[in-house]
């Protein structure tokens, strides 16, 4: 006859701690970069999941004959099926522009970090928070130089009447340097003008109040605005 491990209340207790350590440590990587989901967030999922971990190794510990025993990866499978909804809940769509994946990603790696030091997988556990932090800190800076992003604007050009040529506008933009991800136009009715939603991505460098002041002195364009995306 096979023998049973049972755990201990210090056990569970040592479990909770690490698992609050690894949720932390991935936490404040995504609250240094002003995500909506940061320390606290990841800190409560993976202490949840290992709570969840251990609670579905307790019971059968505890309530059941350890011949028949029990399934400790069904609660486990809830956790990974629930976590979908928190994930989800960080992504934000910006005309064609998506954020938070990363997040929404990390939300999903905390709770699967719990759930294996709920398991007692210590090592493995270990090992998967340095890869963890590797992809979000290292890997991130390797990314930004291989790939830059520049920054993302919203762009309204407001014309004083109700057919105005955009072409010259859009022109300017072009020249700037600025690519434009999406576009949107509301006209109003009678002489009340034109307004031209733009969400365009443009270099770091770029001189924004230079390109305002182009676009503004054009003819027809009574204001331009740029904001930062939201």
């Amino acid at each position: 006859m096979e023998s049973v491990t049972y755990l201990s209340e210090i056990d569970m207790i040592i479990r909770l701690g690490l698992g609050f350590l690894g949720g932390g440590l991935i936490g404040l990587e995504r609250s240094s970069r002003r995500q909506v989901a940061g320390l606290r967030t990841h800190i409560l999922i993976a202490t949840g999941a290992t709570l969840l971990m251990l609670l579905s190794i307790y019971l059968p510990q505890e309530f059941a004959s350890p011949l028949r025993g029990g399934d400790p990866g069904r609660i486990a499978a809830q956790v990974v099926s629930g976590i979908g909804f928190l994930g989800a809940g960080a992504i934000i769509r910006l005309g064609n522009n998506i954020r938070g994946l990363t997040t929404a990603a990390s939300l999903w790696f905390v709770a699967a970090l719990g759930l294996a030091i709920g398991g007692g997988m210590f090592l493995v556990a270990g090992a998967a928070l340095v890869l963890g932090l590797f992809a979000l800190r290292v890997l991130a800076i390797f990314e930004r130089r291989l790939f830059p992003s520049g920054r993302i604007k919203t762009m309204v050009i407001s014309y004083k009447i109700n057919n105005p040529n955009t072409r010259e506008a859009l022109a300017l933009m072009k020249e700037a340097g600025m690519e434009i991800q999406s576009m949107d136009i509301n006209q109003g009715s009678k002489d009340r003008g034109t307004r031209l939603r733009l969400l365009v991505q443009m270099a770091n460098q770029s001189d924004i109040a230079s390109i305002a002041r182009s676009i503004k002195s054009l003819d027809n364009v009574g204001k331009v605005e740029i904001k930062e995306r939201y």
